[in-house]
């Protein structure tokens, strides 16, 4: 709460100088501000920034509104109605996220925290409710069945690898992105332990590591040996034998994996979600799922095993118990005790 209160007057203070500064040395505070952020930023967050404070524009356009800042908070309240039951609650906090970066960079108040939008935004919830769609799971007995029925060309050797290694480790489609040669670390028993630099959850590259299984390591070392890969190259490249030793982009990772698996209701992160389920089936507890999948809450991979989670829960298990009770009785004959 006193690093907010800090926040806010650094903000009203920073604004209060601008309303006494010239046109340039507003100017110039923009334009660092601009900068700052292009370096703060990763290249994808940026990218998305752009396209939102686009859509937001065009929205502006479309219905008649000036897009000249600041914006009027009711005019930001109909944009996040309008937005109701087509994109998710979750979704368009991130609109709302972009529209207060559009403010700042000028230095201006964000509307996007205003009560009348906060209002606007509890309503699209309450209406459409907040349930985010899952990715369809891939247990591990769905990638091994998978992978036995790949052949031995570059492009089955190649994804034979991505298919374990993301099934191994639960990486994120970014992270396996992210895998070079020199960040495989191999052990004694022949797995290998993957040395992730940065991710979603991790975005100032601290750096964890992820499990590759013997299997999944020969697999990469396969592939490693036919593409003649450098210690420096990444993992998992295009599969032409004269291709460019240039990393995959997530959303061919996701092209991979509904290929391979024949379904378009898979995606690149369906082998976390499936990895999860598999460990909740298996007794694992919640804490070394978070550390298996690099969360620092526990708030998704409980998520993904809520499906799991309630056949084991506490009703369940009453309810078997007495399935079994009233089998012993019948068997047994009547009876009035139980256990």
């Amino acid at each position: 709460m006193m690093r907010r209160q800090e926040r806010s007057a650094e903000r009203m203070r920073v604004l209060s100088e601008l309303v006494d500064a010239n046109a340039d040395r507003r100017q110039q505070m923009i334009d660092e501000y601009k900068r700052r952020s292009e370096e703060a930023f990763a290249p994808q967050t940026r990218r998305n920034l752009r396209q939102m404070k686009s859509s937001f524009l065009k929205w502006l356009v479309a219905n008649g509104h000036s897009t000249d800042l600041p914006i009027e908070p009711t005019v930001v309240a109909d944009y996040v109605e309008s937005l109701g039951g087509q994109l998710r609650p979750t979704t368009i906090e991130c609109r709302l996220w972009a529209i207060s970066e559009m403010h700042k960079a000028e230095f201006l108040g964000s509307p996007s925290h205003h009560r009348l939008v906060d209002l606007a935004l509890k309503s699209v919830k309450r209406r459409f409710g907040t349930a985010i769609k899952q990715a369809a799971p891939l247990s591990k007995s769905d990638v091994l069945e998978t992978v036995s029925s790949l052949g031995t060309t570059r492009i089955d050797v190649r994804d034979r690898a991505l298919l374990l290694t993301a099934s191994d480790s639960w990486c994120r489609a970014s992270e396996l992105i992210a895998l070079r040669v020199e960040h495989i670390c191999r052990q004694n028993d022949g797995s290998s332990l993957l040395f992730i630099i940065r991710s979603k959850t991790d975005q100032y590259g601290e750096g964890a590591y992820a499990f590759l299984s013997a299997e999944g390591t020969g697999a990469v070392d396969a592939w490693i040996k036919l593409a003649r890969l450098k210690k420096s190259d990444p993992v998992f490249t295009k599969s032409q034998k004269n291709g460019t030793k240039t990393p995959l982009d997530t959303a061919t990772i996701s092209r991979i994996f509904k290929r391979r698996f024949g379904r378009d209701d898979v995606s690149s992160h369906s082998m976390r979600v499936g990895g999860v389920q598999d460990a909740f089936r298996l007794g694992c507890d919640l804490s070394s799922i978070m550390v298996a999948g690099r969360w620092s809450s526990p708030e998704m991979p409980a998520r993904y095993g809520r499906r799991i989670l309630a056949s084991s829960s506490a009703a369940a298990q009453v309810s078997a118990a007495y399935s079994s009770h009233e089998k012993s009785s019948s068997l047994a004959g009547p009876s009035r005790s139980f256990f």
